[in-house]
């Protein structure tokens, strides 16, 4: 659409009609007005796979490696493929914008989202998000790059300030987002939940305007986060185009008094609503599209790409002995030990979930990688955070209002006994004000105490034939869980017969009081026998050829809105791999997480595999990697601290309303860890791979625009082929590395190669703060190259060109 079109159209619109485009009309979509022929724009969640429009048990599709994983494959031709791949699911979901790629920082290594995050370096990143972006545009659909900026603290991040200095926010936090508008033209840019120096992100000027259109060039749809709007009047004047979700609480008839009252200029109004509209136009969007009719789409081409990302993706942590890859051959019996191994947790909590396909556990990839060896498998130790919600035949009752007396207004049946709604309930019932019974007849399996559990955003409470015994209503107070919007879990004991059937009801009504369009219940039984029993994974790794222990995280431990208190594993699992491995010195540990973790026991195994969360192919892929069918040649994308106590100065929980002060400067992750001269457990870029790579033979050239051309020499000493990660470094005056340049390169047995990296302007340059500018470094600098950043191999020293 031309400009003059543009105009024309706008010029055909009420001012009404041109505010209404600058809301969503529901909680996915923004408003269409067919008489002028203007269609709706439909957006999803997407970090780690196209979800739809709703929020649990939605229509399938292809579940992806989380972003983490994708940054930790330092492969930017094979994210750029993800890219193209995700956006046709997309279009499976009949939605136009996907809500990805995110990339804060992982200042905190406890941070509840990292997950959802490429990286703790501002030029992975960067490099990350622009593939992702190139691939996903490249197919008509827009991308959507978040959340800008400084939301790298989740504890409160809806009402938090955080404090960053202009230096500190130009070297580290912006450079993802510039790369994402100078370089990939992305499509929409999401603001962040947070304040930013005393101003809220959706209405700071300095940011959306200064930083984000005139100097940048932005020429996108910039939308708030998901009631992240604050203002009718300052959030339009400094250039927040969309708010969502809707109906809005900020636009519609207030910002339209606002116009008549003068409060607001029109013409903002008219310049937000024609982005609008050219966004619509340059994504195809059309009323003819029937926006619901969501499809599942199971590719044979997507489930192979999601099975290579994985094990690209996959980082050996530790091999002693070159005990990986397996030999099939010599195996004839397996112990499969841990929460994970016998269930495919295959993505974070939050926004991440998804209705996947399918999930492939660690179990039935090796089963079917295996056929002929004896695979036994054994708890452990549990690892839930919460009680696990009851499987079964379970009936939703909906009422409008809070009087469950009378007859339903909707019932429904579902699978399990977890409910959360996001936006509309159904057409039937009052999304602000409804009640609703949720209730499941089961027949207990064995005699003896369980522990059953409740939580809710809304008031509930809990009832074991018609007996009370949990209340969340009377007591309910704000906790974690659903987002910050629920209470925390209220647990207790039942005893049950075996043989006995009983009737779980819960009774809930949604005026918990919270501002927020988010509603949820659910409840859980466990007997306590179904905890596990180390002595019983201890007993099978005794007779095993080797013994595969799978732990890790979930959605329950790992999600937005909260940060995770320690590093630590789920209580039990490290005393779990400390008994397995006395029993069996043949141990592989393989931990499952978006973030780091600690392991004690780390030198007491044979080996350790981090395969962050994986997506549907989990267990076939884990299979590959252990068996040496595709080698694990991930890299770390974040510092894996070795405790708690190295990370305590930037993993503070601030109170609501509180500030928190990016007193570290640039200096996070591993270059924190190299100024403090801390030993992490594993530093930023390691990993193992199969491989035996030499690297020698350093030379150096500047390039005419300032850049500098690295060549050097490879040789793979080992009998297999590999992946090799060259990554080049800046050692900076306070003797951290910041990088540069990498480059993913594969290598044969015993070949050699010659390889060039380039290293940008871009990434030499460093923001003067007495100048207000960028500037290149003055003098000589050392550049060090290696396979991580403390295993570096060459050393080299150049002066950039002036």
């Amino acid at each position: 659409m031309t400009q003059d079109a543009q105009n024309s159209l706008l010029d055909q619109l009420t001012l009404d009609e041109q505010v209404s485009l600058l809301a969503g009309a529901t909680y996915w979509r923004t408003t269409e007005i067919p008489r002028v022929g203007l269609p709706a724009i439909k957006v999803t969640d997407g970090t780690n796979g196209a979800r739809g429009e709703a929020f649990t048990n939605g229509s399938r599709t292809a579940a992806y490696p989380a972003e983490v994983a994708l940054a930790a494959t330092w492969n930017t031709d094979l994210v750029h493929e993800i890219g193209i791949d995700l956006a046709a699911e997309v279009k499976a979901k009949k939605a136009h914008i996907i809500l990805a790629p995110a990339v804060n920082m992982h200042r905190n290594p406890l941070n509840g989202r990292n997950f959802e995050n490429f990286s703790e370096d501002p030029h992975l990143a960067a490099r990350m998000a622009v593939a992702f972006i190139q691939g996903v545009q490249s197919q008509g659909v827009g991308a959507t790059i978040k959340h800008f900026i400084g939301n790298e603290c989740e504890t409160e991040r809806r009402s938090i300030n955080s404090a960053i200095d202009e230096k500190t926010l130009r070297e580290t936090y912006l450079p993802p987002f510039e790369a994402a508008v100078r370089e990939a033209k992305v499509t929409c840019v999401m603001t962040s939940y947070n304040w930013l120096n005393g101003t809220h992100t959706s209405e700071n000027p300095w940011l959306l305007q200064t930083i984000l259109r005139d100097e940048w060039g932005f020429d996108g749809i910039v939308m708030s986060d998901w009631l992240g709007t604050h203002s009718t009047e300052a959030a339009i004047s400094a250039g927040l185009d969309l708010e969502m979700p809707g109906p809005g609480r900020f636009r519609g008839e207030k910002l339209a008094a606002a116009a008549r009252e003068g409060r607001v200029d029109p013409a903002d109004i008219r310049t937000s609503a024609g982005r609008i509209i050219a966004m619509g136009q340059r994504l195809g969007t059309s009323l003819d599209d029937d926006l619901s009719a969501e499809t599942a789409q199971d590719r044979p081409a997507t489930r192979a790409l999601i099975r290579r990302t994985i094990a690209e993706s996959t980082v050996l942590l530790t091999n002693k002995n070159n005990i990986l890859p397996l030999d099939p051959t010599k195996l004839r019996r397996i112990a499969l030990i841990g929460p994970n191994a016998t269930v495919a947790v295959i993505h974070g909590g939050g926004s991440a979930q998804i209705n996947a396909h399918y999930a492939i556990t660690p179990l039935a990839g090796l089963q079917a990688a295996l056929p002929d060896v004896q695979i036994d498998t054994a708890l452990g130790r549990a690892a839930e955070r919460f009680v696990p919600a009851v499987i079964g035949d379970v009936t939703l009752e909906l009422f409008n209002g809070e009087d469950r007396s009378g007859t339903p207004t909707l019932i429904q049946q579902a699978a399990s006994t977890d409910f959360a709604w996001f936006g509309a309930v159904a057409p039937e019932i009052d999304h602000s004000a409804f009640a609703a019974r949720v209730s499941v007849r089961f027949t207990a399996t064995q005699s003896g105490a369980h522990e059953i559990g409740l939580m809710s955003a809304g008031l509930s409470k809990l009832y074991l034939d018609d007996a009370e015994i949990l209340d969340a209503w009377d007591t309910w107070a704000k906790g974690e869980s659903y987002f910050g919007h629920g209470c925390d879990e209220r647990r207790g004991t039942v005893m049950l017969t075996a043989g006995q059937t009983y009737e779980l009801r819960a009774e809930y009504f949604c005026g918990d009081g919270i501002a927020t369009s988010l509603k949820a219940i659910r409840f859980g039984l466990r007997a306590t026998s179904a905890l596990g029993d180390p002595a019983v994974a201890v007993a099978l790794a005794q007779d095993a050829d080797v013994a595969i222990i799978v732990t890790g995280l979930s959605p329950e431990w790992e999600t937005e809105s909260e940060d995770r208190r320690t590093l630590a594993l789920p209580p039990g699992q490290d005393d779990l791999i400390r008994a397995v491995a006395a029993a069996n010195p043949r141990t592989i540990v393989v931990t499952q997480a978006g973030c780091p973790l600690s392991m004690p026991w780390a030198d007491d195994v044979a080996a350790v595999l981090h395969q962050w969360y994986p997506g549907q192919e989990c267990g076939n892929a884990l299979a590959d990697v252990i068996l040496g069918l595709q080698e694990p040649s991930g890299r770390l994308p974040q510092v894996f601290p070795a405790s708690d106590d190295q990370i305590t100065t930037v993993t503070e929980r601030p109170e609501r309303s509180g500030t928190v002060t990016y007193s570290e400067g640039p200096t996070i992750g591993q270059r924190r860890f190299d100024v403090l001269g801390l030993t992490p457990l594993f530093p930023f870029g390691h990993g193992l791979g199969f491989g035996d790579v030499s690297y020698s033979q350093p030379r150096v050239a500047t390039t005419p625009d300032g850049g500098l051309l690295v060549g050097l020499h490879l040789h793979n000493a080992a009998p297999r082929p590999t992946s090799e990660v060259a990554q080049i470094y800046r050692v900076l005056p306070d003797g951290a590395h910041k990088l540069l340049a990498f480059a993913k390169i594969a290598l044969n047995s015993h070949e050699s190669r010659d390889i060039a990296l380039t290293v940008t302007p871009t990434a030499l340059r460093e923001w003067d703060t007495a100048a207000a500018a960028w500037a290149m470094p003055a003098g000589p600098i050392t550049l060090a190259i290696g396979q991580s950043s403390s295993d570096i191999r060459l050393k080299i020293t150049t002066t950039p060109n002036l």
